[in-house]
């Protein structure tokens, strides 16, 4: 496919796809959302179902955060569906189905011109955000898909309105599994450089840093959502058990699960969660288990410091990125028997250490003490709430001085960590 094909191309594909499925009698897949907590990943799913009960019996707080969570998934209503297919050029191996993006900070050197139409060769400028990486590629679709199917599916599961699970149902199934629009399970060129690499193992991280969010999506909406079938459910399986076996297998992702920073760890998020959405407990727990001294250990100084983090431009975004991957890697941790949160490195080493140093710059009782392009206070807000859920003193004691992201505080709605102020690099 070589030209970019039209929106309303999109429309009529998804239209197709829906026709289809309603010539094919199908049910929806599980229970009924009020009969049993879905089967999350990251987030407690008999969390969501006390939750689910209480907002049902009036907590006048739930239901004012619940007025947050619908305004966000009411304005995805009228966005989407997206796919893969729709980008001006497929990915340098020439399968539109194929998932491309393009590295974040790296920028052209030299004039573009008629013989160097890119302005060959790109130079790396960490931190900042080259807008090309905004067209011609997959990536900003990828984080639509990402952001809605998460709004919208907890949106239904706490009103039990039907258009919110319909429209996230479209969503995925637009994505992932329609044949004439889903996308190939891999990331083979994932964050390529232009006239450098034709895709990269760090591309995984496009994925990594929020997939784990679209397989509780998918839980939730198993719980007996209106337009997500047992043939969807199936299906949706059958994908993430082939990424599942990319990733791991794989030269990029035995690569980027060799990574010692912030890639490494998300890497191993990634694994457990679709290890753990898939059936295999005991890959799931290895991964975590392992993560004690492959993560921790190099990661986390003794005063709870991020030095390879702290070393980049954006090091309190990174500080809290890192710890948001750790973070929904100890949630997974309580599901397959490893307390991540336990654990002490050799040096005293530990996650709770780690959101202990970000407390002062979070409560804006100090300022943050290293380099920082753009200081967001809220990026932390998220960590600390699952310290604090975790039992410790002092994350507690922040948390009333916590400042909220835009869009206000879900965190009583979805209590797994999320990256904020993501700037998707």
């Amino acid at each position: 496919m070589s030209g970019r094909p039209r929106r309303g191309l999109v429309a009529v594909l998804s239209l197709a796809v829906a026709f289809a499925s309603a010539l094919i009698p199908a049910t929806s897949y599980a229970a009924p959302a009020a009969a049993k907590a879905p089967r999350t990943v990251v987030l407690d799913g008999k969390r969501l179902q006390d939750t689910k009960r209480r907002l049902d019996q009036g907590d006048a707080q739930l239901r004012d955060t619940v007025r947050k969570l619908t305004a966000i998934a009411d304005g995805w209503l009228t966005q989407g569906p997206w796919t893969v297919i729709d980008k001006p050029k497929p990915a340098p191996g020439g399968d539109p189905h194929d998932y491309l993006s393009q590295a974040p900070y790296w920028w052209p050197s030299q004039p573009k011109t008629t013989d160097n139409p890119w302005g060959c060769p790109y130079v790396q400028k960490d931190g900042r955000r080259n807008p090309e990486v905004d067209s011609g590629t997959d990536r900003p679709d990828l984080g639509k898909v990402f952001n809605s199917v998460t709004s919208l599916s907890l949106a239904w599961y706490y009103t039990g309105k039907k258009q919110y699970a319909e429209h996230a149902s479209d969503i995925l199934r637009t994505w992932f599994l329609a044949p004439a629009t889903r996308m190939n399970p891999n990331l083979n060129h994932g964050q390529f450089i232009p006239c450098k690499y034709d895709g990269r193992a760090i591309g995984i991280i496009d994925f990594s840093q929020q997939y784990s969010s679209v397989l509780d999506a998918v839980a939730i909406l198993d719980t007996g959502a209106p337009g997500w079938t047992a043939s969807d459910h199936a299906s949706m399986l059958d994908w993430n058990k082939k990424f599942l076996d990319w990733q791991v297998n794989s030269a990029f992702g035995k690569e980027e699960s060799a990574a010692q920073n912030n890639h490494g760890t998300f890497q191993d998020l990634q694994i457990a969660a679709l290890a753990l959405a898939t059936g295999n407990k005991d890959l799931a727990r290895r991964t975590v288990l392992g993560a004690e001294k492959r993560r921790i250990d190099p990661q986390i100084a003794a005063d709870g410091s991020q030095p390879q983090e702290l070393a980049r431009t954006r090091s309190w975004h990174y500080s809290t990125f890192d710890l948001v991957a750790h973070t929904r890697l100890a949630a997974i941790g309580k599901q397959v028997g490893v307390d991540l949160r336990a654990y002490r490195g050799p040096h005293g080493q530990s996650l709770l250490k780690a959101v202990r140093y970000l407390l002062p710059a979070a409560t804006g009782a100090a300022a943050w003490p290293h380099p920082e392009l753009e200081f967001y206070r809220y990026a932390a807000s998220d960590v600390v709430h699952a310290a604090a859920d975790a039992g410790d003193k002092d994350a507690r004691a922040a948390v009333p001085r916590l400042q909220a992201p835009p869009g206000g505080d879900l965190w009583g709605l979805r209590p797994a960590a999320e990256q904020l102020d993501s700037i998707a690099g």
